[in-house]
């Protein structure tokens, strides 16, 4: 069945993979031009109207997989309204004329019920799935278009869900291309800048060529993907699912290497995969686990040390079955599962969180030390901080010593937590306009940018002075429409922000003098990644 709805999805979906929003043309649904009768059961109505192109299974073909994991960012509300009147730019037509208003609401609230029995995406479902486009290892080794191929920013619109590459210098668009449903996690580039991988919540991986404005390849890595990440080496692709339970390694041309099952050691128990990030001086990847204390280190080192699991007196006298280092798993146990992490500079140490439990006003955070595999540290952090958008930069204290300070925003709190990262306490907490999403920088400004996208004031900026770790500046956007997520230019000049709307734009800022330069209209903006800031892993943006 998987193999059968696959090639669903190889067949119409790369079809329209690359198109350029102007040649889009709506397509005609294979559904019946009469009304049936209302009380038609839901499952006979989503074979009827909705599975040719979301798979017989709910798992997606041409169109995105339909089940409470690929949804739980949208409204059911948002898709009744979505099945009614169709979506704008996209082959889904409208059904408020075909179907009765109480079966468009039984079908919506069908989609949203877990599927019995769940899903499973195994290694020969992997190997099926992926696509090569022939010859493109003859590709020309330049690109195709004239600019700074570092300067590049790759902006995801998730309003129509397409990607623009912007030129950093001229702040004009390059290229515009059609992307897979619901990108999430950020693209990854390879460490030349050449390829950006991009993932969606359906759990397709795509490797696409910037120099050709090509797609290279593609893999359906799950049903349910969170994120993707790239080793430092280039060589290695990892994508972390919620469903199934696994982490999956590819190598860089997306072939099918070795599948994780997140499970304990015993196998009694397995998980949600809450991420994985490339820890370059490592040469490892890390995962955290939202179901299972655990924190895992996969090396893609050759000579990685042995792995003893299990309860060992003394390693070097050999009184454990060791597993090979080399992509195995290396477990550290926590007290609490993570749902996000974030990193140190020299990857020494992984800073993690979890969801606070009903009743509780904050989660335990923790410092994880990767080299000894335990936590050495617990940090107060008031919320949901949302440590996979923080950043770091150095700072001088009032004694005139240095340190490094990391500082997270807060998806509950309206306040940004800044922390010592030599004795892992709290500096202080800055009250912000209202809870945020996004915290960015750039090592030649004075200021940390954050958002408050997530209150009522979620149309201004505000600017915090990363010496005096006090609010300085504000800026206001248009009242009642978001702004957020800023990256900035390869040399830190301009700041380019989202104006997360349909009908949004990227809005570039004088990262000095703060004075709006130009607007480029997108369809909602819902991030922007500079090739270089991301390849040299600036402090000032997330990994």
């Amino acid at each position: 069945m998987w193999r059968w709805i696959t090639q669903i999805a190889l067949a119409m979906g790369m079809t329209w993979i690359g198109w350029d929003m102007a040649h889009a043309q709506p397509v005609a649904p294979a559904v019946a031009t009469s009304a049936p009768a209302a009380g038609t059961a839901p499952h006979e109505l989503f074979a009827k109207h909705c599975a040719a192109c979301h798979g017989a299974e709910r798992l997606g073909g041409m169109g995105p997989a339909l089940m409470p994991e690929s949804l739980e960012r949208l409204k059911q509300k948002d898709a009744i309204a979505v099945i009614t009147q169709g979506r704008a730019a996209t082959q889904m037509p409208a059904f408020g004329d075909k179907l009765q208003p109480d079966d468009i609401n039984a079908l919506a609230k069908w989609i949203y019920s877990p599927q019995e029995p769940r899903p499973q995406w195994a290694k020969a479902d992997i190997e099926a799935s992926r696509i090569e486009t022939a010859g493109w290892a003859k590709w020309p080794g330049k690109p195709v278009w004239k600019a700074d191929p570092l300067n590049l920013f790759v902006v995801v619109e998730g309003g129509d869900h397409h990607v623009s590459l912007i030129d950093g210098d001229r702040l004009t668009v390059i290229h515009r291309f059609a992307s897979r449903f619901a990108l999430h996690g950020g693209p990854k580039f390879s460490p030349d800048g050449r390829y950006v991988y991009f993932g969606s919540r359906d759990g397709w991986i795509t490797k696409y060529d910037l120099y050709n404005l090509k797609v290279v390849a593609e893999v359906r890595a799950g049903i349910n993907m969170r994120n993707v990440a790239v080793s430092a080496d280039g060589r290695y692709v990892m994508a972390a699912n919620y469903l199934p339970h696994s982490v999956v390694l590819f190598d860089s041309n997306l072939q099918l290497l070795k599948l994780y099952p997140a499970q304990t050691l015993d196998g009694t128990q397995s998980s949600r995969v809450s991420a994985v990030y490339d820890a370059a001086p490592r040469q490892s990847f890390v995962v955290a686990l939202k179901d299972i204390p655990e924190l895992w280190e996969i090396s893609y080192n050759p000579k990685a040390e042995p792995i003893h699991n299990g309860y060992v007196h003394d390693y070097r006298m050999g009184e454990s079955i060791a597993e090979p280092g080399y992509l195995g798993v290396r477990r550290t146990p926590l007290s609490a599962p993570l749902d996000d992490f974030f990193f140190d500079q020299g990857y020494r140490y992984a800073i993690g969180s979890a969801r606070p439990r009903p009743g509780e006003t904050q989660a335990d955070s923790q410092v994880i030390s990767l080299d000894a595999r335990r936590a050495v540290a617990h940090i107060d952090l008031p919320g949901m901080p949302h440590l996979g958008s923080g950043i770091t930069w150095p700072w001088t204290r009032p004694d005139g010593s240095k340190t490094t300070v990391l500082a997270s925003p807060n998806l509950k709190d309206g306040v940004i937590s800044v922390i010592d990262m030599q004795t892992w306490k709290t500096i202080t907490q800055i009250p912000t306009l209202g809870p945020g999403f996004f915290m960015r920088s750039h090592e030649a400004s004075r200021y940390a940018w954050v958002d408050a996208m997530m209150s009522p004031a979620k149309n201004k900026l505000m600017l915090i002075d990363k010496a005096t770790l006090q609010p300085a500046r504000t800026i206001e956007g248009e009242p009642g429409k978001t702004l957020a997520h800023i990256e900035f230019t390869r040399d830190g000049k301009y700041a380019l922000a989202s104006l997360w709307e349909m009908d949004g734009a990227l809005i570039v800022y004088d990262a000095n003098t703060l004075a709006e330069v130009k607007r480029l209209p997108m369809s909602k903006p819902v991030g922007k990644y500079n090739v270089y800031n991301k390849i040299t892993r600036s402090e000032g943006t997330s990994h």
